[in-house]
């Protein structure tokens, strides 16, 4: 994830101030070859050590909580319950092996999706992050399948007629590579022109719009991006485990 020849990430841009790649910071030899710990590595795990301080301070108000709820307490569960409430509506009676799953891809992505409003490059602005959680869920959508309908996961994809197997077989590869697309191409898009936009034009530009920019970009787009993936692995899974 976020490994990358040395050329393609040191890539001039289209003007010398504007810079929005990712940037190899440490090289590593690997079994001979030369890899680099990149910023997506290094904002990852800021994004991933955040989550696990939210998690923990999540964990004691819950348990250390009154009967009666109120402050953090309240919101935790508050929390946990529109999760509850959004899987249960969304899979049915297929929710409950896959609302935690569904609650850490949801929280990762939302973090990595508006850590651009740190001053961070969003992980989910490099394709090895995107990809990779498309290609977890598809093997979690798979799964799903062969749990369910054993055998006839492979009978299927000659369905209606065998002569429709490679379309079938195509469209199932193609769900990783749309999802992981979808998710990658928005969140660029925001880098993109942010980078743009601090790098292009002049200073007095670069008073107070950035901060709407960036509320668009980082906290609007990159809640509806989190969503949009949920809801695409919730309703795939379901899909395949049947009504």
């Amino acid at each position: 994830m976020g490994i990358m020849n040395a050329p393609m990430m040191l890539a001039a841009s289209s003007g010398d101030d504007v810079d929005f790649m990712v940037h190899g910071l440490i090289p590593l030899k690997f079994f001979g070859h030369k890899v680099w710990i990149t910023t997506t590595h290094v904002t990852t795990l800021i994004v991933m050590v955040f989550i696990i301080v939210l998690a923990l301070i999540a964990r004691h108000a819950v348990l250390h909580g009154d009967e009666k709820p109120s402050g953090l307490q309240n919101f935790v569960e508050m929390i946990v319950e529109m999760l509850d409430n959004l899987v249960k509506g969304s899979m049915g009676r297929h929710w409950r092996p896959f609302v935690n799953y569904i609650g850490t891809i949801m929280v990762f992505i939302f973090f990595a999706n508006t850590s651009g409003l740190f001053g961070l490059r969003p992980p989910t602005a490099d394709y090895g992050t995107t990809l990779a959680l498309a290609l977890i869920t598809f093997v979690l959508i798979q799964y799903s399948a062969f749990k369910t309908s054993k055998l006839h996961v492979f009978t299927d994809l000659f369905k209606p007629i065998p002569i429709l197997f490679p379309i079938n077989l195509i469209g199932e590869f193609a769900t990783p590579l749309s999802m992981s697309l979808r998710l990658f191409g928005n969140i660029m898009a925001g880098t993109i022109m942010m980078a743009l936009w601090y790098g292009l034009l002049p200073w007095l530009a670069q008073l107070g719009i950035p901060a709407f920019l960036h509320m668009y970009f980082d906290l609007f787009s990159g809640a509806i991006q989190t969503f949009v993936f949920a809801m695409l692995t919730m309703t795939f899974i379901t899909d395949k485990r049947g009504a």
